[in-house]
């Protein structure tokens, strides 16, 4: 019986589970398969051949168990950035660790729930982040902004935006989504592409996690 929550785009989006839990690995994939809009292509216990298993599924979104044996969820995060920039990946833990929470969005986490969160809300953090979006639990979130604050600001870089530029990091530090930006801004959503792929080269970042902790370091928000 298929979920009610559906994805309304037409198109599928893709999804790999890295999890060591087999009773929430197992979980994850029904949720997703059982979902209109949704496909698990891929569930994996560890990170221990994770470009293989990429390179072989070629998912939209990865769900990141932060902890597991071998390779860590974070160590895995940053293989993907590196070699597969264009998939999002969604962190899970079990524990609000501020730490690991850090070092996930830095490497290039996209998002970030704890484990308990509903299989509604898993899905809805799967299509938004798929779109653009940051999803995060409510809690980690507030954490991540504590954290980032105690950082040092990087001023001059942040010197060298324009306001639409500012602008618009300051939406993606809002977690919103380049359509959402677009509609906020009142700009295209190519606009919005433009302006992001000038801030990444006037911050000197890979990534959107890389580009909001410049953000907020640097008290734009």
């Amino acid at each position: 019986m298929k979920s009610e929550i559906q994805n309304p785009k037409s198109e599928i989006i893709k999804v790999v589970i890295f999890e060591d839990n087999q009773l929430l690995r197992d979980s994850l994939y029904q949720l997703i398969n059982g979902t209109e809009g949704y496909s698990c292509i891929g569930a994996f216990s560890d990170c221990s051949n994770i470009i293989h298993n990429l390179e072989k599924s070629s998912p939209d979104v990865v769900l990141m168990d932060i902890q597991m044996p071998g390779k860590t969820g974070i160590e895995g995060v940053k293989m993907i950035r590196e070699n597969f920039p264009q998939i999002k990946i969604i962190m899970q833990t079990v524990v609000e660790d501020e730490d690991k929470i850090f070092a996930s969005i830095c490497n290039g986490a996209s998002g970030y729930l704890l484990k308990n969160t509903t299989p509604a809300r898993l899905l809805e953090a799967i299509k938004e982040v798929h779109e653009g979006g940051a999803p995060m639990t409510s809690s980690i979130a507030q954490k991540v902004l504590e954290k980032f604050r105690k950082q040092t600001p990087a001023i001059n870089e942040l010197e060298n935006l324009s306001d639409r530029e500012k602008q618009i990091l300051e939406c993606l530090v809002e977690g919103m989504s380049y359509k959402m930006i677009a509609a906020h801004c009142k700009i295209a959503i190519d606009t919005v592409r433009f302006h992001i792929r000038n801030i990444y080269e006037k911050l000197h970042v890979n990534s959107k996690g890389e580009a909001i902790t410049k953000a907020i370091r640097g008290k734009i928000v």
